[in-house]
């Protein structure tokens, strides 16, 4: 008998980052990259509002045509990786690419921090998606978010006051996640709704819509 399995992989400007294979009973292939580690040359220093190259897309490893979904998420994390949720992700210029390539937003699952996208058409085996993020950029607006507070001193039984500008964002991290999942295109519908949560009519060319 031959097995048919499902299996994704996730490409950052050409390269292989992640990818989960399904291979037998309970048992996957599979790695977890990190995005961005090419971002900068050795010494480079990152340049506010420069677009980096950072396209993203996936590509159908398994065995089986499938539909896949991805899940973008942005965050700013310390220098022990804890999520700074007052920092905003907008920041984070991820420029998502969709529409007439065949990806689509989930609308109303949107917020600062994620952004839900679905390739519209059958992936099919061995065939990869068109880009759905082209470049990266961060806000030069950061440069500009400082706290300032007065700091008290006293000496020699005098008072002194000293203002001292912070700059909100220093000493932080930007972090790009991207979860990319597949369903068989066997009844999709059913499918999309068990593994997705979410309602999708297929019109009878393969091609996928939200409700």
């Amino acid at each position: 008998t031959t097995l048919y399995h499902i299996g994704v992989t996730l490409a950052e400007n050409g390269k292989d980052v992640s990818w989960r294979d399904y291979v037998a009973e309970g048992e996957w292939h599979e790695h977890t990259g990190t995005l961005l580690e090419n971002m900068l040359d050795n010494e480079e220093q990152l340049v506010l509002g420069k677009d980096y190259e950072e396209v993203l897309t996936v590509r159908n490893t398994g065995g089986i045509d499938t539909y896949v979904r991805v899940i973008l998420t942005k965050s700013w994390q310390d220098a022990r990786g804890v999520k700074n949720t007052l920092l905003s992700p907008d920041m984070i210029d991820l420029n998502v690419v969709s529409g007439e390539n065949g990806w689509i937003v989930d609308e109303s699952a949107i917020t600062p921090e994620r952004i839900v996208l679905y390739y519209t058409k059958v992936l099919p085996v061995g065939e990869s998606t068109p880009a759905f993020t082209d470049t990266l950029s961060i806000d030069p607006a950061i440069g500009t978010k400082v706290t300032e507070y007065v700091e008290t001193k006293t000496e020699n039984g005098r008072e002194y006051k000293t203002i001292v500008y912070e700059f909100d964002y220093d000493g932080y991290t930007f972090v790009i996640q991207a979860d990319v999942d597949a369903v068989q295109t066997h009844n999709v519908s059913a499918a999309v709704k068990s593994a997705w949560g979410v309602d999708v009519v297929v019109s009878e060319d393969g091609i996928l819509s939200l409700q």
